[in-house]
């Protein structure tokens, strides 16, 4: 049986690439959004609403309501999949290939970097344009690791490379770039806060590059029920899974026990012990815990963690 994670891609004979958003399929259904359409020859992304437009307009039937997220998005049956794009299968492709273009000789010296470091390679993918071909001279890396362990080994190791001066932190260009892109609700200054604690962006060779988790053992599915929007303040009791997908903390408040994020603008975003501000939506799982949802669309406007320090 296959299996599909979030990062992958998915492609249909209508000449539709969707990204996975979830490891659960639904009543035969991968569900996923819509990311780029094959037109005039060539492909192009999608942004958010745009791509809600295109499918209500000429191909309804991929529109889908989740019962059990409680959430509109996109879904593919798996018969209907002609292609099914997978990280590591791509990178494995790269290096075995060697490049065939500026982005994906970064890519080469990137992997050379982290395989000196002792990061196994074979757990380790690329996503984004990259995934599908369609990278242009001035696109970012977008770098998926398997496993949690990996991951937090290839983060330790982009610290230990930009202190060492084989990778570079990203300058205020950069950095005020990421923020447009992101479109979040928080303060530039804010935003780069929180963002430098992390170390998983960086530059390589003046191309920036991010890292994101993907844990492949996932959990059951629940269901959940939405019961709001909500705005508080709380404590982090537990970080371990902050740069999952989705990412999750568990937080010291009366009757709800966590944050779940879904949106990579929050993952790793506070740490054991912090005070944060978060405004999300409110949900209830079927056996009646409570948790807040921040990321309940791909932008997330109006929601947020936020470390409250200084």
């Amino acid at each position: 049986m296959t299996t599909f994670h979030p990062k992958d891609f998915i492609e249909t004979a209508e000449g539709l690439v969707f990204a996975v958003v979830d490891s659960h399929p639904e009543q035969g259904k991968v569900l996923c959004f819509l990311r780029y359409v094959l037109e005039d020859g060539g492909w192009r992304k999608k942004a958010t609403e745009e791509a809600n437009l295109f499918l209500r307009q000429r191909h309804a039937d991929y529109l889908h309501y989740s019962p059990r997220l409680d959430t509109h998005l996109h879904a593919v049956e798996t018969s209907r999949i002609v292609e099914h794009h997978q990280p590591r299968r791509r990178l494995r492709a790269i290096l075995e290939d060697g490049g065939r273009d500026a982005v994906e000789d970064d890519v080469l010296l990137l992997a050379g970097l982290l395989t000196e470091q002792g990061v196994d390679l074979a757990q380790v993918g690329v996503t984004g344009s990259l995934l599908i071909g369609v990278q242009r001279d001035s696109s970012d890396i977008d770098l998926v690791c398997y496993g949690r362990e990996g991951f937090l080994r290839c983060r330790e190791v982009v610290r230990e490379l930009i202190e060492q001066g084989q990778l570079q932190s990203l300058n205020d260009s950069d950095w005020r770039e990421s923020y447009r892109r992101r479109g979040c609700s928080l303060s530039y200054g804010d935003y780069v806060w929180h963002e430098r604690r992390k170390y998983n962006k960086a530059v390589v060779n003046g191309r920036k590059f991010d890292l994101s988790l993907i844990e492949p053992n996932a959990g059951e599915p629940d269901l959940y029920k939405k019961l709001g929007p909500v705005t508080l303040r709380c404590r982090i009791a537990d970080d371990s899974r902050a740069f999952d997908y989705p990412a999750v903390y568990r937080i010291e408040y009366d009757a709800i026990g966590s944050i779940i994020c879904f949106t990579a603008t929050y993952a790793g975003q506070a740490f054991n012990g912090e005070l944060v501000e978060v405004s999300g939506l409110l949900e209830e799982a079927s056996d009646g815990s409570r948790h807040i949802v921040v990321g309940s669309s791909r932008e997330a406007y109006g929601e947020h963690i936020m470390v409250i320090h200084g």
